[in-house]
């Protein structure tokens, strides 16, 4: 069986990097949620509130992913 080490350790290093987005976009996302009850629009914030749900949901996914490739 070749070894795809190198092969695991890129796909790990592009994982973290969209970890590294996944945590961005959930932060600016957080900021427009903070500012948009306090301009009349709750209603555009609970929905950005399950965005960000789902962001880190999926950013857990990630990082699990990350952590078996890393052990391969």
């Amino acid at each position: 069986m070749p070894d795809n080490s190198e092969a695991n350790i890129a796909t790990a290093d592009a994982h973290n990097l969209l970890l590294h987005n996944q945590h961005a976009i959930s932060a600016a996302i957080e900021e427009m949620t903070k500012w948009l009850p306090e301009n009349g629009v709750g209603s555009v914030a609970t929905n950005a509130i399950a965005a960000m749900e789902t962001l880190e949901t999926n950013a857990q996914g990630i990082t699990d992913a990350i952590m078996r490739l890393r052990q391969l």
